[in-house]
This record gives structure tokens, sequence and C-alpha cells, in this order.
């Protein structure tokens, strides 16, 4: 205990970040850190407590004011902030193990949801007897631009059940891709119609 009133000890402290920028117009294509690893020296006391304490600290804040154009994490800047985050150790350096950032406009597209009507299997003797309603028709999903290009024109839902002589209503997961930095409005469907039995054969047309 008595050694911890030394100075001169280091310590590598993971600390909390925070992003900060216009989020509703730009999305990161990769996630961003939730925190940074910095360097520190000090009184082995004064590095205990950090290292206790660092994740109740209020995050560091890093503004980037043109995600467009910024490329890296610029890790001088952070070190000169993250010392007014430790008075009486020295910060030494920030350990980062990406520096870099890419930043894309936020877009949305609205996709269409249908139903594999041709692939429904009904028993025989057995008709669909109204409109195949799907709930929501429309999904959208939304982040970065370049991202959206591997979604689908159309979502196509098959409905996996045979031999169905019921009235349908079951809730269906729509099987799209999962893609990183994309977020999809719905992951599952509502789809019901009406089944009625044929009583009789339907005369041919002359």
């Amino acid at each position: 205990m008595t050694a911890l009133n030394k100075d001169g000890y280091s310590l590598r402290l993971d600390y909390p970040i925070h992003f900060d920028y216009d989020e509703t117009e730009f999305v990161p294509v990769e996630p961003l850190p939730k925190t940074v690893s910095v360097n520190v020296s000090g009184n082995g006391w004064n590095l205990l407590r950090k290292s206790w304490l660092s994740f109740a600290e209020r995050p560091l804040e890093y503004k980037v004011s043109n995600p467009l154009k910024a490329n890296f994490i610029n890790t001088i800047s952070l070190t000169d902030n993250l010392a007014e985050h430790f008075p009486g150790i020295q910060v030494n350096y920030v350990v980062a193990d990406t520096l870099e950032l890419d930043f894309e406009r936020k877009k949305t597209r609205i996709i269409p949801v249908r139903v594999d009507s041709s692939g429904i299997n009904m028993r025989q003797g057995y008709v669909i007897s109204s409109l195949i309603n799907v709930s929501p028709s429309l999904i959208s999903v939304e982040g970065p631009a370049s991202m959206l290009n591997t979604y689908p024109d159309t979502i196509v839902v098959r409905i996996p059940t045979r031999k169905i002589q019921n009235n349908y209503d079951e809730i269906l997961p729509l099987n799209i891709p999962k893609v990183q930095s994309v977020e999809v409005s719905h992951s599952n469907v509502l789809v019901s119609f009406e089944v009625a039995r044929i009583l009789r054969n339907i005369p041919a047309l002359q």
C-alpha cells in the first residue's frame, strides 16, 4: 500500500468518448468507438482511483464539424482534451485501435413488400377467397447511401405453411440482409387472407 504513494507509475485506461456530429444528416459507415485507450502516469493512488472511476466520468466530447471530410481521429486533440478530465495526472498519449473515420450522408429507401402468391400451398379443394393482406406493405431502410444498394427493389415473403385449409393470419420474418450501420423499420410482417372450400366443380367456359 505504501508503494502506491510514489509517483512515476503509468497505466492504460479505457475512457468513454462521444462523437458530436449532425446525426440527422450523416451516418458512420463503421460503428464509432465507445471508448479510447489513454496512457497516463502519476501518483499510484491517483491512478488507482482513475482506473476505478473512469467510466463514471462524463464522456470525452469529440466534435466532427465536417463528417464528409473527416478521415481520421485527431489523437493530439484528444490528448489535450483528456488532460482536462485527469487533473493531477499526466496524460501521455492516446492509444487508438483505429484512427480512421468514414461518414456518408444518411439516406432512406422505401421498399415494397409482397407475398409470393404462386408459392402458397393449398389443400386440395381449397382456394384463397380474398385479397392477400400484408402489413406493413412498405418498409424503410436508413443508413449510408452506398450500403442501401445491397437491398432489393422488392422484398418477397414466402409462406412456409403447407396444405392450408383455414383462414390464414400469421406473422412472418422478412429475411432481409442485416447490413452494418443500416436501420430497418420492420423485421416481420403480418400476412392474412381468407380461405374457402370449393363445394362443386366450376364448369368450364364454353
